[in-house]
């Protein structure tokens, strides 16, 4: 891939992305696939005037390693630098950049529930200093290639192509064009029009049919709203979170919905695929589960915590977007979740309140926004998929039809 057309991609991630300020801190998180490109996007923060910039990067086969060898305590035993440095994030409130290039199946084997045990007993240390950052910050999570992951979307290829490929679609789903900037200014204005439509119409309730069994019905908060494209911080300023985006989304009312949903694409949980699977809802809670792959790990994800098996996030993309026209599976839910209408189990978005800057993140959750230590995107559209919104004013308004706006 030409350096000029990543260096353009580096500077819309800084610049559209986390929207990097004059002596603002940095921090990139990053896997060993791509450092020339995490070089660029390092040089393209400071020439944004950032105070400091600091990359932490991961390693999928060390990750394993340390799951293999350290005992439960160790692994969810917070130590006190680590406090330090959490607290110094809270008090810095840095800009994160977060680029995905890991293995779809690169933790398979993991054993998850030492995993999961010792998740359990770093969140509640952890916590509190998420809490504080909450809607403080600017974040952008987007994506460069890894080898391993270029070979699942392209298995045919040669290991050079298939990564070549795979920084193609990218940067094409990621409107990089000639002015990528001002294609991302365009592109947040439509979804911020739909998002308008929306929260017109006064929404109750969702309900989700399609041809594949899905029949889902669920509630809205009377004081949310429907998000897209850009985010504001509680600071007043501007970023898009995710490079691409496709959604407008809003998180539901905890504890109402039911019905049965049924995925229409793999998810990629911590390193494993989930495949072919449906969850049914009683009482706004995932009471039954099924999979034809990865079943055991989808019922350890919806019992990390109580939230898990709650809803944070229902999502519309239509099926005409860049994502899903490109045809491809990218076995990563970042592309993925923007290529079909998905739901999130989990820890739902204060954002999503109106008037959120002026509300505590307790008050958010009083209204009806979940709370969770996880927050997982699966997706459930597909071209047979329609959606009825039943309005306060007790009309029922059409919103998708055959996987598409319906306005």
């Amino acid at each position: 891939m030409k350096k000029t057309v990543l260096r353009e991609y580096a500077r819309l991630i800084v610049r559209c992305g986390v929207n990097v300020q004059k002596g603002q801190e940095v921090v990139i998180y990053a896997d060993l696939d791509q450092p020339e490109f995490v070089q660029m996007v390092v040089e393209e923060a400071y020439k944004a005037k950032a105070k400091k910039v600091t990359v932490e990067w991961n390693y999928q086969p060390l990750t394993k390693i340390h799951t293999r060898y350290r005992s439960v305590t160790t692994m969810g035993t917070v130590e006190e630098w680590q406090k330090a440095k959490y607290q110094h994030e809270v008090d810095v409130v840095p800009c994160r950049i977060h680029l995905m290039s890991e293995d779809p199946d690169g933790l398979k084997g993991i054993n998850m529930e030492k995993v999961t045990k010792a998740r359990r007993m770093s969140y509640p240390i952890i916590k509190p200093y998420k809490d504080q950052l909450e809607n403080r910050q600017q974040w952008c999570i987007a994506a460069v290639p890894g080898a391993a992951w270029a070979k699942k979307v392209f298995p045919g290829e040669r290991t050079s192509t298939a990564v070549e490929k795979l920084w193609e679609a990218i940067l094409f789903t990621s409107r990089v064009t000639e002015d990528p900037i001002k294609a991302w200014e365009e592109h947040d204005k439509d979804l911020q029009a739909r998002c308008d439509y929306l929260n017109g119409l006064g929404i109750r309730s969702l309900h989700y049919t399609a041809d594949n069994g899905t029949d889902f019905t669920v509630g809205m908060i009377p004081q949310g709203r429907f998000c897209g494209g850009g985010e504001t911080s509680r600071d007043g300023l501007f970023f898009n979170p995710n490079i691409p985006t496709e959604e407008c989304f809003i998180s539901p009312m905890k504890g109402q919905a039911e019905g049965i949903v049924y995925a229409t694409k793999p998810l990629s949980y911590r390193g494993q695929l989930i495949e072919g699977f449906s969850i049914r809802f009683e009482g706004g809670k995932a009471v039954e589960v099924h999979a034809e792959k990865g079943e055991e790990l989808l019922k350890s994800m919806i019992s990390m915590d109580e939230g898990a098996a709650y809803l944070g996030e229902c999502a519309l993309v239509p099926q005409a977007s860049p994502i899903a026209e490109s045809g491809l599976l990218f076995y990563n839910t970042l592309f993925d979740e923007n290529a079909a209408c998905h739901l999130a189990l989990g820890m739902g978005f204060p954002d999503t309140i109106e008037d959120f800057q002026n509300k505590s993140l307790e008050e958010c959750r009083e209204l009806g926004i979940n709370d969770s230590m996880i927050h997982e995107d699966f997706m459930i559209g597909c071209d047979s998929m329609n959606i009825d919104a039943v309005c306060a004013d007790g009309s029922i308004k059409a919103i998708f039809r055959k996987g598409n706006w319906a306005f």
